[in-house]
């Protein structure tokens, strides 16, 4: 779909509110996700900010935790479409369709990405969690909480990239009339920008770790607002995709 569609008052208000499309609730949930971080990161950089909120460190590490959550639901909400994508119901002999859980198909790049990106998510859930215990050392810091942060951003990475390959049918293109190469784009660079925070977010004894600290919160909101725009952009984008599944009410 070409972006000059997108313009189009009527077509971009009707995508606003789809919720009986399964892509509705994917985009929603990880724009959710995504705020939460936004949130989260400005309020690490912007310490008066947090003051004149009331806000200390371990609330602001919460609010990290609970984006965590609906990226995991939408991750996983991504997997089941894909882990059911190509499936038909037999009108004719009055079948059922069987849905799959999770599904197999390694085979599939779409799949193949969903399940790398839902894996990355749950690292991430317990890397956010345990950034709220309290009292840990720089050692239980990064076996705690930097090593599923980097695990779930390498993941995370990988995933993007097949996004990118899997709508590209390259392993690069520049196709900017597109708005679904403007979604794995964005998600692509949102995946970037968790893995520079990753790197930056070791934990090292001494002054320097508080400059790694600024560059890691400042690249996870980077990457957060690369995820926030795509998820957005996934709203439009349904308009011409066929692979949204409908939700049909029993």
């Amino acid at each position: 779909m070409a972006l000059k569609t997108i313009a189009n008052g009527n077509s971009l208000l009707c995508c606003l509110w789809k919720p009986q499309e399964l892509n509705w609730w994917i985009g929603v949930i990880f724009a959710i996700g995504s705020l939460l971080f936004i949130i989260g990161s400005v309020l690490c950089l912007s310490p008066k900010l947090a003051t004149v909120w009331s806000l200390d460190s371990l609330q602001i590490n919460t609010i990290f935790f609970a984006g965590s959550i609906p990226f995991t639901t939408a991750a996983y909400l991504q997997l089941f479409q894909a882990a059911n994508a190509g499936e038909s119901t037999d009108e004719n002999s009055g079948s059922s369709r069987r849905l799959n859980i999770l599904g197999w198909r390694p085979g599939d790049i779409g799949w193949l990405s969903s399940a790398l990106q839902f894996i990355g998510t749950i690292l991430f859930n317990f890397n956010t969690f345990d950034a709220t215990l309290p009292s840990l050392d720089w050692f239980e810091s990064n076996l705690l909480i930097w090593v599923p942060n980097i695990f779930g951003s390498i993941l995370f990475l990988a995933s993007g990239y097949l996004a990118f390959i899997e709508i590209c049918h390259a392993y690069w293109a520049w196709n900017p009339k597109d708005v679904s190469w403007w979604v794995v784009f964005t998600n692509l660079l949102g995946c970037v920008g968790f893995m520079i925070s990753a790197v930056f977010g070791i934990f090292l004894p001494g002054p320097a770790n508080i400059d790694a600290a600024t560059l890691s919160t400042t690249f996870t909101l980077l990457g957060a607002i690369g995820f926030f725009i795509g998820s957005l952009l996934m709203l439009p984008e349904m308009s011409t995709s066929t692979k949204s599944m409908t939700i049909v009410a029993q």
